[in-house]
């Protein structure tokens, strides 16, 4: 039973955490809640960090979970700027920075993901950069305003998703950008061959270079400053900020140190957590980013670095903690907007799981929605480009994992929802 002498810690201050927290009281948990967050911000959200915020189009408050007050109001013991750096599941404690040392009864941790670091010469200088946190994207914003007004070049290892908005921002403010990729089109992994150069035409429309099948070898400074970078085919472009967006790893230290089982980075990586959220301790939790979980919907292991997963995740764990009946099986679900295009994903397509991607609406004007098809004919995913209040028609779709006839989904005339069996 849980009761008002429980207490009931939080390692992690992103969105994931703050939810955890939110719904815990939400649920009338009357015990202590300790969040702990290793930044010295309140919990903020991380995609206005390379959509609005980056863009100048939204102030700094509109990125926190948050009202700072509303932490105090709940009842939420707040322990900022304060990393966790022991945890030990058998007498389940957790140490913190400063030497505090916290007993829980269940423990939710949250930690989210950290940038891949680029292991080349020259990633010492000034002007390289990473885009993960709040100070990241303050940073950043005064680079872009910065490179915009000096006509100065902004050179990207990585297309990605925080790459392609990095540059669309970066060409909003009138700078230079080079994309260096190592696969054939952006967001390869993702889209495949078949529409990942939907967004090579998209940004080189807006002035973007890309230089794929290549991958940084040196970044070239003088004086602490960036000049340029080398590519491992020979070439070399001119740069005054680099931007390394080589993806992210899961922040597992905390779990391996205290021997919570850990999935493989071959295989994605995170911490193993069951259907409820549930680690390999059955007093503690994993959610968000740093989750790998058992998903019951798509019948693997998954770890999902996206909003709507922390937005979801950090519920679902809270209510597990406080032992109802969770069985976290979310279609994963992200979005992404890049100069006049928004777009929304949802479903798992990795490469090799699908046979092929049928189009309905109008692929050269960047209007219409793509569809991923197993070998069986069920959806795997789908994603909508400047189409609206589909996405949840999308999701039901997957979830029903009816066979689905190609010349259905491509015919526009045929309701989305006429389509569940």
């Amino acid at each position: 039973m849980v009761d008002a002498h429980q207490t009931f810690v939080i390692v992690g201050g992103g969105l994931a955490g703050a939810k955890a927290a939110e719904t815990l009281r939400a649920e009338g948990f009357t015990g202590r809640v300790i969040l702990i967050c290793d930044e010295r911000d309140h919990p903020y959200e991380r995609p206005p960090l390379s959509k609005g915020y980056l863009l100048g189009k939204e102030e700094r408050d509109s990125v926190f979970v948050h009202e700072p007050a509303w932490y105090a109001q709940a009842q939420i013991e707040l322990h900022l700027g304060q990393p966790a750096v022991h945890l030990d599941p058998g007498a389940r404690t957790v140490r913190l920075g400063d030497g505090t040392l916290i007993v829980y009864d269940k423990l939710l941790l949250a930690t989210g993901a950290e940038p891949r670091r680029l292991d080349i010469p020259g990633t010492g200088l000034a002007g390289v950069h990473h885009l993960r946190r709040l100070a990241h994207a303050e940073r950043l914003r005064g680079v872009l305003a910065s490179l915009g007004r000096d006509n100065g070049h902004l050179v990207i290892a990585g297309a990605g998703w925080i790459g392609l908005e990095v540059a669309a921002a970066a060409r909003s403010y009138g700078a230079e950008v080079t994309v260096v990729e190592a696969a054939p089109t952006p967001l390869h992994g993702i889209l495949g061959p078949e529409l990942g150069g939907l967004f090579t035409d998209l940004h080189r429309e807006h002035g973007v270079r890309f230089h794929f099948g290549a991958r940084f070898t040196e970044i070239v400074g003088q004086d602490g400053m960036v000049l340029a970078v080398r590519t491992d085919d020979g070439e070399e472009h001119p740069a005054h900020d680099v931007l390394a967006a080589i993806g992210a790893a899961p922040r597992t230290a905390l779990a391996e140190q205290a021997g919570l089982d850990l999935v493989d980075r071959e295989a994605g990586g995170g911490i193993a957590v069951d259907a409820a959220l549930r680690t390999s301790d059955p007093y503690i939790y994993a959610a968000g980013d740093v989750a790998a979980a058992d998903h019951p919907l798509l019948d693997s292991r998954l770890r999902v670095e996206h909003w709507a997963n922390a937005l979801n995740g950090g519920p679902a764990a809270a209510r597990a903690m406080l032992g109802q009946n969770v069985s976290y099986d979310r279609v994963p679900y992200f979005f992404s907007d890049q100069y006049d295009v928004g777009m929304e994903y949802s479903g798992y397509a990795p490469p090799g799981s699908y046979t092929q991607v049928v189009c309905r609406g109008d692929v050269a004007k960047r209007e219409f929605i793509a569809f991923w098809l197993g070998a069986d004919g069920r959806l795997l995913a789908g994603m909508n480009v400047n189409v609206w209040d589909v996405a949840e028609s999308i999701q039901q779709l997957i979830r029903s994992g009816a066979s689905l006839a190609p010349e259905a989904l491509a015919d526009p005339e045929v309701p989305l929802a006429s389509l569940l069996p």
